[in-house]
């Protein structure tokens, strides 16, 4: 069977308005950037410190805390006080369900 005879026809996309369009477009290009998937990657396991981010990924301190707020304004991460450290984890359920789902997309073998 061809692969596309195996695709279930997908639920109907929710209408958004423009300016909804426009803030996804945007979320989209901040995960267009692979240094700030790969930071949001390494939030969808549980929060994490800033300090932990940068010696995982071989990045800066400052590189990092750059990309956290862009991508805390974009929210897709949220940051979460505990004492001086900042901890960071995926902002809710819906970005880190794009996130896994597309990850298993790519690391599926071609047909």
């Amino acid at each position: 069977m061809p692969p596309a005879a195996r695709l279930k026809k997908p639920a109907p996309a929710p209408a958004l308005p423009e300016d909804k369009t426009f803030e996804l477009a945007d979320m989209f290009k901040m995960l267009g950037d692979p240094t700030r998937l790969r930071i949001v990657i390494a939030t969808l396991e549980g929060p994490v410190a800033v300090s932990d981010i940068a010696e995982r990924l071989g990045l800066s301190l400052s590189l990092v805390s750059h990309h956290l707020r862009l991508l805390r304004a974009a929210r897709l991460v949220t940051p979460d006080r505990r004492g001086k450290q900042i901890f960071y984890r995926i902002h809710d359920q819906h970005v880190a369900h794009v996130i896994a789902d597309m990850i298993a997309h790519v690391n599926e073998d071609a047909e």
